[in-house]
């Protein structure tokens, strides 16, 4: 119980260097404040940072304004009292082996809970009942040893965005048990030994803001393509399926040709790590994007690629590759795929022109030209229903600027040639020996100069011309040279000479 002297001027019970307070009601205002300030610790929650609870007796818990550290202390369960004002809380790197019902009770602002490098092998119910729900965001069980991700093991956290599960020993993930995360952006389960996903769980109404599915380096071996389609396109573009065991199937080569002709970075991110499986004669891993044999003959009737997201109208640079596919609800073996060009003309498969064409309903303009600008029509028909379905897909070839791509070019010769014929000329004028022309005028006295050759000039030919410039009328030291240039007159253009001469000046 804290004792206030007003006149010894100090707190009895507190380590304080001794203050002269000006009266007891100033001192009352000063420590119910500080009161107010302290966060309340219990006992136990002090201890957390002291001595680590449930630790050894050599570890201790980092305890950082709103930080809870109790990494790598071998703790064996989650300590029963932490502090309330813990926003991360680190319990990696120890050996918690389950999470029981309440274990993170009364930590109302925690928004990052790590718990990688453990040995959790379940979470029973309501683990995570009774924290901050709603606040917390990052959920890092990675390197663990859970084995199958239950319905309630997340049911509490409705407001979690990132989830991190790779590492783990999961074999099986039931239907329900992403329920109410439609919060989730990121779910990272790689390096795990599924052998199914229920895709069928991610919806766009369900999951609005999910964009990155890491499910690599598992057992896949199949894919199913009609879930896959119905995923949201922000979700294709972020499944990762590289280094599975997936079959060599023509449905998942389409599958992951059209991502990759979408340039989707779930593809173009880890493109040579997306391989298939052989097996028979040639057994071995095959490599989806390099050219190979196997997928030369495959026939793409009756497969629904998730194509609905393209556009109706389209535009390709001049010499690029396009694809245009044929969206359709049409399924079955007796669905048949034909393309009506620009021209008029009727493209089936293999294709012609140019054009190439695969039977389940994608058109390959193979570098494309300003004459494969149009409107293309693909129509879909099913022999056996006596139903059809066509598409419209306008193509904009869009051809080089020539005046952009040629000016700079034209502009830096012109430059440059006039700056080598300029300096060839004044090395001409420095260098050149002067020539001895016999046929050319003498030159008279500098003070007659002027009027002599005008007269010259005037008696000779149309094709006589003189650059005269005028001596300096002043007086020019002894050592002082002046040239003159003149073009020798009666003599044809062909053999035109630049004369020379020099003189001194008087």
């Amino acid at each position: 119980m804290l004792y206030v002297g007003g006149k010894s001027g100090f707190l009895q019970g507190v380590v304080a260097p001794t203050v002269i307070a000006p009266s007891p009601l100033w001192w009352s205002v000063v420590v119910l404040l500080v009161c107010l300030q302290l966060p309340q610790l219990s006992p136990a929650q002090a201890s957390i940072c002291l001595s680590g609870h449930g630790a050894s007796q050599e570890g201790r818990c980092l305890c950082a304004s709103d930080i809870l550290s109790c990494t790598a202390l071998g703790l064996l369960q989650v300590p029963r009292e932490m502090p309330a004002s813990a926003v991360t809380l680190d319990l990696s790197h120890n050996r918690i082996v389950q999470l029981q019902e309440g274990s993170f009770g009364g930590l109302s602002r925690l928004e990052t809970l790590r718990l990688a490098h453990n040995q959790l092998t379940s979470i029973q119910p309501r683990a995570f009942r009774n924290s901050s729900g709603t606040l917390l965001r990052h959920l890092d069980l990675s390197s663990n040893q859970l084995r199958v991700l239950q319905q309630h093991y997340f049911q509490d956290l409705p407001g979690l965005e990132e989830l991190l599960l790779f590492n783990n020993r999961i074999v099986q993930v039931e239907g329900t048990a992403f329920a109410g995360l439609s919060n989730l952006r990121k779910a990272y389960l790689s390096h795990n030994r599924l052998t199914d996903f229920p895709f069928f769980s991610i919806q766009e109404h369900t999951h609005p803001h999910l964009y990155l599915l890491d499910l690599s380096s598992n057992r896949l071996p199949r894919l199913p393509l009609e879930d896959i389609s119905n995923l949201p396109t922000a979700v294709q573009n972020g499944l990762y399926l590289h280094n599975n065991s997936l079959v060599c199937e023509c449905s998942m080569y389409g599958l992951f040709r059209h991502w990759l002709e979408r340039e989707f970075a779930s593809v173009t991110d880890f493109k040579p790590e997306h391989t298939c499986l052989v097996f028979g004669i040639q057994k071995g891993p095959v490599r989806l994007f390099q050219r190979n044999s196997y997928f030369e003959k495959c026939n793409f009737t009756g497969m629904r690629l998730p194509l609905k997201a393209q556009e109706g109208s389209v535009s390709v640079n001049a010499g690029k590759t396009l694809w245009l596919h044929c969206v359709t609800t049409l399924l079955g073996q007796h669905v048949t795929f034909f393309w009506v060009s620009p021209k008029q003309e009727y493209v089936a498969p293999p294709g012609n022109d140019g054009l190439k064409m695969y039977t389940n309903g994608t058109l390959e303009i193979m570098k494309a030209s300003a004459e494969d600008s149009g409107v293309y029509w693909c129509m879909a028909l099913d022999q056996q229903q006596q139903r059809n379905e066509t598409r419209e897909v306008n193509v904009t070839v869009v051809q080089p600027n020539d005046n952009e791509s040629h000016e700079p070019f034209n502009t830096g010769f012109t430059t440059l040639l006039g700056c080598v014929v300029s300096l060839v000329l004044v090395l001409m004028y420095l260098y050149l020996t002067p020539c001895r022309c016999p046929s050319c005028p003498k030159i008279p006295a500098p003070a007659t100069a002027t009027p002599t050759l005008g007269n010259e000039a005037g008696v000779g030919s149309a094709q006589s011309s003189i650059l005269t410039p005028t001596p300096p009328t002043t007086t020019e030291g002894p050592g002082r040279k002046n040239f003159l240039f003149i073009l020798t007159a009666g003599i044809p253009p062909s053999s035109v000479q630049l004369c020379l001469f020099r003189f001194h000046g008087n």
